[in-house]
């Protein structure tokens, strides 16, 4: 079993004035070698459709590689990720003051060559269809640097709401926005809302950044997994499930 995490009263205030926290070590050597156990069996399943959502990209650096970019709906599949993502709901129900039920998960492999994320809120993608708040939890597999593309986060700006929906965020909004990278290393999580702006450049690095992330709403305002994933499988499935010839953009 692994430690569960959980935050004092300090870092739940640094998460409320912010819209995120950083939480060093928060799981431990032992943890961590469980997880990065899970992490490769993961990325070593067959990709079968109705199973685990495994997605590719292009690497920015070899034309003739073929690269994982993420895996999403994992925890269905593979008892480990269910224990980290039902042990994960406790610190988000200390910042969300209420219980938590997962809405979403994805690990994102970023390996070499592999693309960043331009800035944005995650509910920018839609989310308020579901609920109106969410956190997100990321635990760090493999050290983030600024190489190989690490979270950058802009502090306090979470209170301003959704900019727009589809769309990520324009040169106007960020005028006054200073993202800030964070470093982590691995067992490091963070904390962040759904508002707040973040993003990650590509990894130009010769290793891969895996990030774990689990988002979850209030238990209050429903468990909406099995109807994201089966409303997101009609606009963007993962690439087994694809019709040859369309086209599928990832908006935000």
């Amino acid at each position: 079993m692994l430690t569960t995490p959980t935050l004092n009263k300090e870092q739940v205030n640094e998460f409320r004035s912010n819209g995120f926290v950083v939480l060093r070590g928060a799981f431990g050597g032992t943890d961590m070698r469980q997880i990065l156990q899970w992490a490769a069996e993961v990325e070593q399943l067959p990709e079968v459709s109705g199973r685990q959502w495994v997605f590719h990209e292009k690497s920015r650096t070899d034309p003739d590689a073929d690269l994982i970019s993420r895996i999403e709906y994992i925890s269905p599949f593979h008892g480990g990720f269910a224990e980290l993502s039902a042990l994960l709901a406790r610190p988000a129900a200390q910042v969300l003051g209420e219980e938590a039920v997962l809405f979403k998960e994805k690990i994102n492999f970023k390996m070499p060559g592999g693309e960043g994320f331009k800035p944005h809120q995650d509910s920018q993608a839609g989310w308020r269809d579901y609920a109106d708040y969410f956190i997100t939890i990321m635990v760090c597999i493999d050290e983030a640097t600024i190489e190989n593309g690490c979270l950058q986060m802009v502090a306090g700006h979470q209170n301003e709401g959704l900019y727009r929906e589809w769309e990520p965020l324009s040169e106007q909004d960020m005028a006054d926005m200073e993202f800030i990278p964070y470093p982590t290393r691995p067992g490091d999580m963070v904390l962040f809302d759904c508002y707040t702006p973040h993003a990650s450049e590509p990894n130009m690095s010769s290793g891969m950044r895996r990030l774990y992330f689990a988002t979850y709403n209030r238990r209050a305002d429903g468990d909406h997994m099995a109807r994201y994933y089966a409303d997101k499988h009609r606009s963007y499935p993962p690439d087994i499930d694809r019709e040859r010839g369309k086209e599928y953009i990832f908006r935000v």
